[in-house]
């Protein structure tokens, strides 16, 4: 008999199991299913339609999936639902953030090509970095093509798996920290007179510049922070003041913290 865990309005269980398709729920309360979106080279994906005896949404066609069962999480389920068609041709690309390849290896229960990346969300204006490593069964010429991949919609480096943590906090996450500097920035503005779209706008493009100035000049940063800091100027100044609230012990001390966390999951 397939049990479901129960989720409270928070997404915690509530410690209590439902058959499969029994319902027995309260308002607000909810059981997981995993979808899983497969797409050709040629752009087409794959639908699937429910059989008529489905007690739910008989002959509705979806993407494949299946219910997440009691003490399994959304990854486990995944797993689950896929292991049996996976075989020695095929690789395995996981973004999953905390798992590593000897764990992915060990839910598969048999030798599987295994990519474990973690890219961030510029990816989605072609801009992404993404980190990656793999383990043995994945050949070279494999890893060039899953690479190809990954960079089109971005930048990808292969990296030790031990490093895997640390992209999280550098790059998987850090675009967080960088809108939250905009945000601040054009606050600022707006306080001193600048209308907020106008402000999003600057503080958008010195960012953005910025960063072209690092990867395309490569210059050290501090050395690119020195040539804007003119003598007893304005940018020194706030320089004195960021350094003074501790604005690079809160960036190391978040990334650290985020470090941890990727670990723990």
């Amino acid at each position: 008999m397939e049990l479901w865990d129960i989720y409270d309005e928070n997404k915690e269980r509530t410690g209590r199991t439902m058959k499969h398709n029994d319902w027995n729920m309260k308002p607000g309360e909810f059981h997981l299913t995993v979808l899983g979106v497969l797409m050709r080279p040629d752009g087409k994906y794959l639908i699937t339609r429910r059989r008529m005896d489905k007690e739910w949404a008989a002959g509705w066609w979806e993407v494949p999936g299946g219910g997440v069962r009691a003490g399994e999480d959304s990854k486990d389920a995944v797993i689950r639902e896929i292991k049996d068609a996976v075989d020695e041709k095929k690789i395995i690309i996981s973004i999953a953030p905390g798992k590593t390849l000897a764990w992915l290896e060990e839910q598969f229960g048999k030798k599987v090509k295994l990519v474990r990346c973690m890219p961030n969300t510029p990816a989605l204006v072609g801009e992404g970095m993404t980190g990656v490593c793999c383990n043995e069964e994945v050949s070279d010429a494999e890893m060039q093509d899953v690479l190809k991949i990954l960079e089109s919609c971005g930048k990808a480096e292969m990296l030790p798996e031990r490093l895997i943590d640390v992209v999280v906090s550098v790059s998987g996450s850090s675009p967080a920290y960088v809108f939250m500097f905009i945000e601040a920035m054009a606050d600022a503005a707006v306080a001193d007179g600048m209308p907020r779209a106008q402000a999003y706008r600057f503080a958008a493009q010195a960012v953005l510049g910025s960063a072209k100035m690092v990867l395309e000049t490569g210059k050290h940063p501090g050395e690119l922070k020195d040539m804007v800091c003119s003598p007893g100027g304005t940018t020194i100044e706030a320089v004195r003041v960021l350094e003074e609230k501790g604005m690079r012990s809160a960036v190391i001390e978040a990334m650290k913290a985020c470090v941890k966390k990727g670990r723990e999951m």
